[in-house]
């Protein structure tokens, strides 16, 4: 079986619309929830299953699952902190953070041998993992009544958040996670404690003393190469990091351009040393440097980047690319980006050349191979 998926799905502010390949071009094949904010997507690769989250407000947040690739769906149990748990107090500002769940921001598959277990992360930094495929979660206290989780803050979201979770395909109780701003997080026995990672990772927001500690670190986007679960690359909020020894020790990636600002990346399912990212200006204005839309690309672990521009709009363009929104096929030869204007590009080549599928999508939050 090719593992080149013909098959994208596209979270947006109003609906869920999942992209086919047919006879050589891609079209919108099937919309779900259409009007509603679908925060996030994630096809369960182990069973088929596609879980999506919404953000209904008023309503608060839903998760919905599908069977048989989205004609139907059976709403779950979303995930939700202990009633009458008593808020946490941020380290700046004082400010008491939310009782509830505001927002699911990340969904993980864990181990090929435990084929029903998902992880979850939340804003507030809540993790909650799942033994039935999503149909009910259940709080990861161990983290959650961490110590070092209350000094955890809000960066450009109001509240921290667990945005990044990464399962190790070697050993499913190896866990990491990225944390907006808190930093990397791991686990070596399936939750049941954690400590915090980043050495060498900088945050150029913080006083000078404070710079380096691990805990303090915004990673926008944490990704793990699959065949080579060593390899993690990090988009940070000030620059791009590196890590080859499994997230312990990681290195600034420097002179990239346009820009090393942004807030995805993908990397190479088979080789840890090819990485996108989609760069953005920071911090104010949050467009595409000079209004020109490009991915860059290194592949040799970031020693060398290359622009590619190829059916991007390279003129006044402002289009933005959240951190879920940049995604690899498993046989990391297709790419797909959506972005803030609603415009959604695949490429068939690694990058060297994109096609626009669409260019009035609402604003897009997570595109992801299916």
């Amino acid at each position: 079986m090719s593992d080149v998926s013909d098959r994208v799905l596209v979270a947006t502010r109003k609906g869920l619309f999942t992209l086919e390949r047919g006879r050589g071009a891609w079209t919108i094949a099937r919309t779900s929830f259409l009007g509603d904010n679908v925060s996030l997507v994630f096809p369960d690769h182990r069973s088929g299953a596609w879980l999506a989250a919404l953000n209904l407000g008023h309503f608060g947040v839903k998760l919905h699952r599908s069977t048989d690739d989205g004609a139907t769906w059976t709403e779950c149990q979303a995930p939700a902190l202990p009633e009458g748990d008593e808020p946490i107090t941020e380290p700046q500002g004082g400010r008491k953070l939310p009782s509830t769940v505001t927002l699911i921001w990340s969904l993980a598959a864990g181990g090929a041998t435990e084929p029903g277990v998902l992880w979850c992360g939340t804003i507030p930094g809540a993790l909650f993992r799942s033994a039935d495929g999503g149909l009910t979660w259940k709080l990861v206290e161990s983290l959650w009544r961490h110590e070092g989780r209350t000094q955890w803050f809000g960066g450009g979201a109001d509240y921290p958040g667990i945005h990044s979770i990464c399962v190790d395909p070697r050993d499913h109780r190896r866990v990491l996670i990225g944390v907006s701003c808190g930093g990397v997080w791991s686990t070596t026995d399936g939750g049941a404690t954690w400590g915090c990672l980043g050495e060498g990772m900088r945050a150029a927001y913080m006083p000078p003393d404070r710079q380096f500690e691990p805990g303090v670190q915004d990673p926008h986007c944490l990704a793990q190469c699959a065949a080579q679960p060593d390899r993690f690359w990090v988009q940070h909020h000030n620059g791009i990091f590196r890590s080859t020894d499994g997230a312990r020790r990681w290195t600034e990636i420097t002179g990239v351009e346009p820009s090393t600002f942004g807030f995805a990346v993908a990397v190479h399912p088979a080789d840890g040393d090819t990485a996108w990212f989609v760069p953005g200006t920071s911090d104010e204005h949050r467009i595409p440097p000079s209004g020109q839309v490009v991915v860059t690309r290194t592949r040799d672990g970031g020693r060398t980047f290359e622009s590619l521009r190829r059916g991007l709009p390279q003129a006044h363009a402002y289009d933005l690319t959240y951190r879920h929104a940049l995604d690899v096929d498993a046989a990391g030869k297709r790419l797909a980006f959506g972005t803030t204007t609603g415009s959604v590009w695949i490429s068939e080549d690694q990058g060297d050349n994109w096609l626009a599928v669409s260019e009035h999508l609402p604003p897009v939050y997570a595109v992801r191979f299916a």
